[in-house]
């Protein structure tokens, strides 16, 4: 298209460009954009972290917990977080509004704390994590979720272990 046909089209039309940063601008429905972490139902595997091809996801243990990081300025938004976590704790969204300045790219982290808590059968200090309840035979109750995810995962497996013989009776 020569240049005068696009400027008279220009005229009639308007251009093609969108008005972003100053108006929403459309994004595909299949988009993957910036993750977010959700440590309620997050069971502690590390199954993301190993997974990243970038090394984006970073998950420690602290004083006060099991800590998760992603660093979105090294993340690739591949999915492979997403896809392998067996709790969906991990989401992408479809949030692409990354552009940041360049004193500002190490506050592009998304953080989450798994906290640890006293287990209430044997008293000893575990990762507060969500149990993976859909992989129960027969699926947990509301009470039952609750009961398990306040043990530590020793006396986790002894409950899960006794409710299965208990099914099977």
């Amino acid at each position: 298209m020569n240049f005068l046909r696009l400027f008279a089209r220009n005229l009639r039309e308007g251009p093609y460009t969108e008005a972003f940063p100053f108006a929403p601008a459309p994004t595909a429905k299949r988009f993957r954009g910036k993750i977010e972490f959700d440590a309620e139902t997050c069971e502690g595997c590390r199954l993301c972290e190993r997974v990243c091809p970038a090394g984006a996801i970073k998950m420690e243990r602290t004083a006060e917990g099991m800590t998760f990081d992603c660093w979105h300025d090294t993340c690739v938004f591949c999915g492979n977080c997403e896809f392998h976590c067996p709790t969906k704790s991990i989401h992408q969204t479809a949030d692409w509004h990354l552009a940041h300045r360049q004193e500002d790219k190490y506050r592009m982290v998304e953080h989450g704390l798994i906290p640890f808590q006293v287990c209430t059968e044997c008293g000893s200090k575990g990762l507060a994590t969500a149990p993976a309840a859909g992989s129960a035979n027969p699926p947990l109750t509301a009470e039952e979720f609750q009961h398990v995810k306040s043990l530590c995962p020793k006396c986790r497996g002894k409950f899960m272990r006794a409710r299965k013989t208990k099914a099977k009776a």
